[in-house]
């Protein structure tokens, strides 16, 4: 239906000409993320400061018009999409790192800086962000925030909660807020840094990010290990994570993730290989040697038919190259995929393994699986065809069966993809009605006129 001419004015007014449009072509490019799904919106706004934001927001809310907050736009569950139309809130423009405070581990960042950019300015510094996920070339902190991001060093490190101390954002009423501390630790009042992370920006613009960062770990040690059996491999992952040693990762491929990636890949694979596991220590140097030979000698005992160590930062940044591409090149065994993030407690991950063998066996449709098995997140990918109606039916019971096992093994529906648009009718499955309505009333607390990201999360769920 697109805006009014008068408050599309007024929009203008906050940002410039320049930076608003309502062009069908640049619409279409704010209109879909990862999930592929497709909405349009009224208009696209790029504001570079939070003054601007608060202004967006406050006419926003006294016109009642939808605002959709948006980063890169890699999310897997829509959760950045115009569902209900509106304009999308583009954060490109505000990517400045403020600050890096070498003397108390910090850093200040804007909420559009990609990830990776901020990994190689506090590492030249001898600094560490550990929170990497696998779209960390193009991925922004601003996203990263709003969907509580993990990755493969979560294992050891947690995810982007645990590293906000504190946030700058601006509330759907057009008010300017801080929350969280600046100092290594502040529990003063409700933790609302907390409630904001991870709220897929349904409750506040984040405009500014206090991060806590950590000394740069001296060493580094990446190993390829190679089962030829695919319970083996669980099994050793769950056997590992019972060490004293904790890896800062353990990803999991299956084989038809490997024969995916084979042409990544800097070596030949051992034959009969079955299943990969990627494990990655970090540390002093003499320890990160000495807790690489007792792992290797661990996987052996396990089953291994290979380890391999890899030798230097070259080889081990090919396996990582191996792991980062398999999410596009599954569309080479089918057009669409279903990518659904489920969590288990890592002694089930065996059992999370038999399952998706029984789920791709009644479906007939191929399920790759691969992920963070190191803390029991295991992305699990339905390949079908949209188009074919029969595949599609089959791909939703083969999603509905994956999460109906999950949450009979103690786990969740999602691990760092958040709820969106894609899990909202699952949501109340894991969580309570009482529960639930608590939830919606801090949003109402936050948006009472439902304006900021509307349509997400629980609006449809029992």
């Amino acid at each position: 239906m697109g805006l009014l001419p008068s408050i599309y004015k007024n929009f203008e007014k906050i940002v410039g000409k320049k930076y608003l449009t309502d062009q069908k072509e640049e619409l279409l490019c704010y209109s879909y993320d990862a999930t592929g799904r497709s909405f349009l919106p009224d208009a696209v706004i790029y504001p570079e400061t939070q003054e601007q934001i608060s202004g967006i927001l406050k006419l926003a809310s006294q016109k009642k018009i939808n605002i959709i907050p948006r980063g890169s736009g890699s999310g897997m569950t829509g959760g950045a999409i115009p569902v209900d139309g509106g304009v999308v809130l583009v954060t490109s423009r505000m990517s400045r790192i403020l600050e890096i405070d070498q003397e108390n581990f910090i850093a200040r960042v804007e909420p559009g800086v990609i990830i990776s950019k901020i990994h190689s300015a506090v590492e030249a510094k001898g600094l560490f962000y550990p929170v990497d996920p696998a779209s960390s070339s193009v991925c922004t902190i601003g996203g990263n925030v709003g969907e509580c991001a993990g990755g493969p060093r979560a294992v050891k490190y947690g995810v982007t909660r645990d590293y906000v101390l504190g946030l700058t954002a601006v509330t759907p009423s057009g008010d300017i807020i801080k929350t969280g501390v600046s100092t290594a630790k502040g529990v003063a009042g409700y933790d609302l840094t907390r409630l904001i992370v991870g709220s897929e920006g349904t409750l506040a613009v984040v405009t500014e990010i206090i991060l806590k960062l950590l000394p740069k770990p001296r060493a580094v040690k990446t190993m390829a290990v190679f089962f030829d059996s695919i319970d083996l491999a669980a099994k050793a992952i769950s056997s590992v994570m019972k060490q004293a040693i904790i890896p800062r990762c353990v990803e999991y491929l299956d084989e038809a993730s490997i024969n995916l990636v084979r042409q990544f890949l800097s070596f030949e694979l051992p034959k009969m290989t079955k299943a990969l596991l990627i494990l990655e220590l970090d540390g002093a140097e003499d320890q990160v040697e000495r807790e690489a030979e007792q792992i290797k000698a661990f996987c052996s005992s396990a089953g291994a038919i290979e380890v391999i160590v890899a030798a230097d930062q070259t080889e081990a940044q090919k396996l990582w190259e191996a792991r980062k591409a398999l999410s596009p090149v599954l569309y080479k065994i089918a057009p669409n995929k279903i990518n659904e993030d489920i969590v288990v407690p890592i002694s089930k991950i065996p059992k999370m393994v038999e399952v998706t063998r029984k789920i791709q066996k009644e479906s007939g449709l191929t399920v790759v699986s691969f992920g963070h098995a190191g803390d029991g997140n295991i992305h699990c990918n339905i390949m079908y065809d949209k188009q074919d109606r029969d595949q599609t039916i089959r791909a939703e019971k083969a999603v509905d069966d994956l999460f109906t096992a999950t949450l009979a093994l103690g786990g969740t529906i999602t691990g760092e993809h958040g709820v969106g648009i894609t899990k909202m009718k699952y949501l109340s499955r894991e969580i309570g009605s009482l529960e639930l309505e608590l939830m919606k009333g801090i949003k109402k607390v936050f948006d009472p006129d439902n304006i900021l990201n509307p349509g997400k999360i629980f609006d449809q769920c029992g």
